[in-house]
């Protein structure tokens, strides 16, 4: 299938992508045998056009945060106003209305008490401020419990602390192992045996232990792993019997990409402190949020200046990034995304179901819009990026994991072109060049 194309109107820019690279660290790259990346001009819609002038369908949505599709006029209009009248101002001793007005709006739409926000400026910072609350909470209450409990197959992000936090069979961390702080690593609680195991760590260990956190559903870059709501109404009724806090991390679900707005709505249930990031702006801005209800806020309300959260980036609750959320909240409110993410999981389902037929797919699964075809193993990931991206379609495979997190803006045709190029391509996976592959988790030869 192919789409039509815009006829390009920039002209690329000459000189500073063809000399090179000599200046930039990418992420996640061995930098000496990396592929050289695309060279974006500029985005529309689910569209990225590149300075050669060929244009890709985004598949992921600029890394799981363009949920209303790139350059949103109403967001963009944000933007220019705020930009015009205050770009940004600190905010220690001072506060601006865009930072006041998204945060009341959050804690009304969040479930719950979860009323008082804190604002940074990435996902995994929000999370760094999460594990500093929960653990000052209960220096504050004079409880003893330092440690934090997450679970294999959780990612929380690259900073120290929530590095700590991830699974350390996932690779990426491993090397810093003995220089992390330690802290407990379970397996998440989705049947009887683990159930039991969970149950039994608790007991034994709940003195020792400040907060429980997971990403609800979807674990995701741990590899798109995807569990009941039922699971977090166990971690809710464990933590509560246990007199420990629940932290979800919905940086990667939050926003509608699991159905409903927030993940934890379909357990019904309420964390102490949420982390919020990603979506949050609409992918226009870099801004996080963790926010915590009102009794973990009122433990650090004290006499003591020592019980105050010390802790304040200089960019936190940047006006310019509050006003483009505001108005990515606006868009929520006033055009249908949850019913396009209905809609997008539908037509995931099925057009993606043909791989499950396929040889070397383990295994294929959607919730709500991410849809997933996870291999048996898989070639060099970048390899595979880059056949996807000759056939114009921006997919960033990880590990054995292919996948979409689309733009809930994306047309039926659009989609359809991302869901088609993976299935001729997973069809024709034994052609693709073999190079060290990816298989449980670890790397590996033939």
């Amino acid at each position: 299938m192919s789409l039509p194309r815009p006829a390009i109107s920039d002209s690329p820019y000459p000189d500073w992508y063809g000399a090179g690279l000599p200046h930039i660290w990418l992420p996640y790259s061995q930098m000496k045998t990396a592929p050289p990346p695309l060279a974006a001009l500029r985005t529309e819609g689910s569209r990225i056009t590149l300075t050669d002038g060929r244009e890709l369908v985004d598949g992921v949505a600029a890394w799981w945060t363009a949920c209303h599709g790139y350059n949103h006029p109403h967001i963009r209009q944000a933007a220019e106003q705020q930009l015009a009248r205050m770009p940004h101002v600190m905010f220690g001793g001072m506060v601006h209305e865009p930072a006041l007005t998204l945060a009341q709006r959050l804690s009304n739409m969040l479930p719950g008490d979860l009323e008082r926000v804190f604002f940074t400026d990435s996902g995994s910072v929000s999370v760094e401020v999460a594990l500093k609350m929960a653990m000052q909470y209960r220096i504050n209450l004079g409880k003893p419990g330092r440690k934090i409990v997450s679970f294999r197959g959780g990612y929380h992000g690259d900073t120290l602390a929530t590095m700590a936090i991830c699974d350390p069979e996932e690779g990426m961390h491993h090397l810093f192992t003995g220089i992390m702080p330690e802290q407990f690593i379970l397996d998440l609680p989705t049947d009887d045996a683990t159930t039991a195991s969970f149950e039994a760590f608790l007991e034994k260990h709940s003195d020792e232990i400040a907060a429980v956190i997971t990403e609800p559903l979807i674990q995701g870059a741990g590899g798109m792993l995807f569990h009941d709501p039922r699971v977090l109404a166990r971690l809710r009724e464990a933590c509560d019997r246990h007199d420990i806090l629940f932290i979800l991390d919905e940086i990667f679900t939050g926003f509608g990409r699991t159905g409903t707005m927030f993940a934890c709505e379909q357990a019904g249930i309420v964390p102490d402190i949420i982390c919020l990031s990603k979506a949050l702006t609409g992918g226009t801005m870099a801004l996080s949020a963790t926010v915590a209800r009102r009794h973990v806020f009122e433990a650090f309300l004290s006499d003591n200046p020592e019980h105050a959260l010390m802790h304040g980036p200089t960019f936190m609750a940047n006006p310019l990034a509050c006003a483009t959320a505001c108005a990515s909240l606006d868009l929520f409110e006033q055009e249908p995304r949850l019913q396009q993410v209905a809609y997008i999981s539908a037509q995931l389902s099925k057009e993606l179901g043909p791989c499950r037929t396929m040889a070397g797919v383990k295994d294929v699964r959607v919730m709500g819009a991410v849809g997933v075809v996870e291999m048996e193993k898989i070639a060099d990931p970048a390899i595979l990026r880059s056949c996807f991206a000759e056939k114009g379609a921006w997919i960033r495979p990880f590990r054995n994991i292919i996948y979409l997190t689309p733009a809930f803006t994306i047309s039926a045709e659009e989609l359809s072109f991302l869901t088609s190029t993976i299935v001729e391509v997973v069809s024709n996976y034994d052609t693709l060049p073999q190079l060290p592959v990816w298989e449980n988790g670890a790397i590996t030869s033939e």
